[in-house]
């Protein structure tokens, strides 16, 4: 099944999954609106089973009329990306959190990075607080322990590649984002959705941009208002690990987990889900692998 609807009307859909975000999902649209009326944008909102009635008020005033609203069950972080693409009429798809504001014409400067770039597959804003608006990120890499560290602003703030995009904000060419399968729709609940699609982009010889030209804000958070577990963010630390790293980076990986006496538990359901399958198939594809990334983005790992 296509992870994306092939028959682009528009020039991009932005696509906003959301999960009891209370009144973040309307400060989020009314940004948007706000920052880009154009008739080539489409605004897609995912709700992912939410329980406080955080997308009630698109039924409330006409102005979100045109916003499509879909309605799932609660199928985490990845597959309701997914679903929100599979509804998707752009030629370019844009992610985003649902706890962000956008500045004026962002998607248009944003979207540009694609015409002064061709070769370029993803790209993100900078990123920056919400209550700190002077601090910003430009694209992400990992530590020696697999934790992302935001990157610092780019000589002479210029468009420049960078290892991981942040989930915040991402935008892809609906050609590649289908190409890829999308984000790993194994993945379960929340945690990785965004690092893994972009390991998988570049290991699948796609390149990823940051444009520090446009900077969006973002609400970060000290807790989710839905439940996550450490069990789901280690199974899909470990599903993308068995799905792109050679065993010895499988190994380091384990070693990461937390709660050892869970290890063998979540392991063995990472692997009876699929996830050797996974590997196979990407192996198959894939252009470079994981030791050409790590080395070309300098992360000892």
């Amino acid at each position: 099944m296509s992870t994306i609807n092939e028959n682009y009307q528009m020039e991009a859909s932005i696509i906003i999954p959301c999960k009891n975000e209370g009144s973040n999902v309307k400060m989020t649209v009314d940004s948007i609106l706000a920052a880009a009326s154009s008739d080539d944008y489409e605004i897609i909102i995912v709700d992912d089973g939410s329980a406080d009635g955080c997308c009630l008020f698109l039924q409330e005033n006409r102005v979100y009329q045109k916003v499509k609203h879909i309605h799932t069950p609660g199928l985490g972080a990845a597959r309701a990306r997914n679903l929100g693409a599979s509804d998707a009429h752009g030629k370019f798809l844009i992610f985003c959190d649902a706890h962000i504001t956008v500045p004026e014409n962002w998607p248009r400067i944003l979207l540009d990075t694609f015409l002064q770039h061709p070769e370029a597959d993803a790209v993100s804003p900078a990123v920056g607080s919400l209550d700190k608006p002077a601090a910003a990120g430009y694209g992400q890499t990992w530590n020696n322990r697999l934790e992302t560290v935001w990157l610092p602003s780019p000589t002479n703030l210029e468009i420049t590649t960078v290892p991981l995009l942040p989930g915040g904000c991402l935008a892809v060419r609906a050609e590649t984002f289908r190409q890829v399968g999308g984000f790993d729709s194994g993945f379960i609940v929340w945690g990785y959705e965004d690092v893994e699609i972009s390991l998988k982009l570049w290991l699948f010889g796609y390149r990823l941009y940051v444009n520090p030209s446009v900077k969006i804000l973002h609400l970060f958070r000290n807790k989710h208002p839905y439940s996550v577990t450490f069990d789901h963010v280690h199974y899909n630390l470990l599903r993308m690990a068995y799905s792109h790293f050679n065993f010895n980076r499988i190994g380091k990986t384990l070693e990461l987990v937390q709660f050892k006496t869970r290890l063998k538990k979540i392991t063995r359901r990472v692997l009876q889900d699929g996830a050797m399958e996974q590997r196979r198939a990407f192996f198959a594809r894939r252009k470079f692998d994981d030791d050409w990334f790590m080395h070309r983005f300098k992360i000892d790992f």
